[in-house]
């Protein structure tokens, strides 16, 4: 749901008729002033002030029960109520006035309640987790490899790409960068997105999406992660792709294979470019193939002078 706001609630109006069971209606007259405070946005909805919100059950239940009311009355759709761990207290009189579970973070839980009798058409919870894998091959075609200490790749003596996911908030090419830099101690540049991966019923009935990003490296030392990596080495290429795995994971293989041919020039993946967001979010990042778009030809990734970007970054 989009987070623009456009007039606050107004309070102390006259109230309609209840239809909760658990209040009468003589008693739902007789609370005046309880609107909840907070802000209509742009989908005809109600996003309640959990700053504003009373710490007493008792009084929020008689606030709340009269802000649906008048929300009601005023045809509004879907109602938001976050409340922060503090107020956990409050859940019990939510869930009873109607409110449901949308999604919990470490710091509060968001509750929705859909008000029209129709379908609800409240946007859901997240459904997808990213990831992002690094393809990091230096001037002596060594790729940056490491073993697992945990997952299900430990103890097999398997050797793969730094991975991971992305932090909330997090750029999928500062993603790239930060796991390498975590994994390995080594730094590096961001290059390109060449390729990515959907998977679904993942890691508590989520989908994933896996980006698959090549970098440059501009260090060489490595500091293996001691939490969660076993080993972590600059290998010869031709060893890498050697490797039994690659016979039996048809997706690794795929994953190697266009990486080796973005590295010869023979595939163009997507670099990305700073624009100016559509919305009121603070940035925005479009990937595309640049190369094919802007005319030119394509290069070897190690033509390229070490940090150079490989992204353009133009405001429109």
């Amino acid at each position: 749901m989009d987070g623009d706001t456009s007039k606050d609630l107004s309070t102390g109006v006259a109230l309609p008729p209840p239809d909760d069971e658990f209040v009468s209606e003589k008693e739902l007259e007789s609370w005046t002033n309880t609107i909840l405070p907070g802000q209509y946005d742009s989908y005809e909805g109600v996003i309640i002030d959990h700053r504003s919100l009373p710490s007493d059950a008792s009084v929020f239940k008689k606030y709340l029960i009269a802000s649906i009311a008048q929300w009601k009355k005023e045809r509004k759709h879907g109602i938001w109520l976050k409340l922060p761990i503090e107020n956990v207290k409050l859940v019990e009189a939510a869930v009873a006035a109607g409110f449901g579970y949308h999604h919990a973070e470490p710091a509060y839980l968001m509750l929705t309640l859909w008000l029209p009798d129709g379908p609800c058409t409240l946007p859901p919870n997240a459904s997808h987790q990213v990831g992002v894998g690094a393809f990091v091959l230096n001037d002596k075609n060594e790729i940056l490899a490491v073993q697992e200490k945990n997952g299900p790749l430990k103890g097999t003596g398997v050797w793969k790409m730094p991975t991971g996911l992305t932090n909330q908030g997090e750029d999928i090419f500062d993603g790239a960068i930060r796991e390498v830099k975590e994994e390995t101690g080594v730094d590096a540049r961001f290059v390109e997105v060449v390729g990515f991966r959907q998977g679904h019923q993942c890691q508590f009935d989520k989908s994933d999406l896996f980006f698959l990003c090549i970098l440059r490296p501009t260090s060489t030392e490595i500091v293996a992660q001691e939490s969660e990596i076993a080993a972590a080495k600059w290998m010869p290429l031709s060893e890498f792709k050697a490797q039994p795995i690659f016979d039996t994971r048809p997706t690794m293989k795929k994953m190697l294979e266009v990486c080796l041919a973005r590295v010869e020039g023979k595939y163009q993946g997507f670099a990305y470019e700073d624009i100016h967001p559509d919305s009121l979010n603070s940035n925005s990042y479009f990937y595309y193939n640049q190369v094919d778009f802007f005319g030119s030809q394509q290069q070897s990734i190690f033509r390229a002078k070490d940090g150079e970007r490989s992204c353009r970054r133009v405001v429109t």
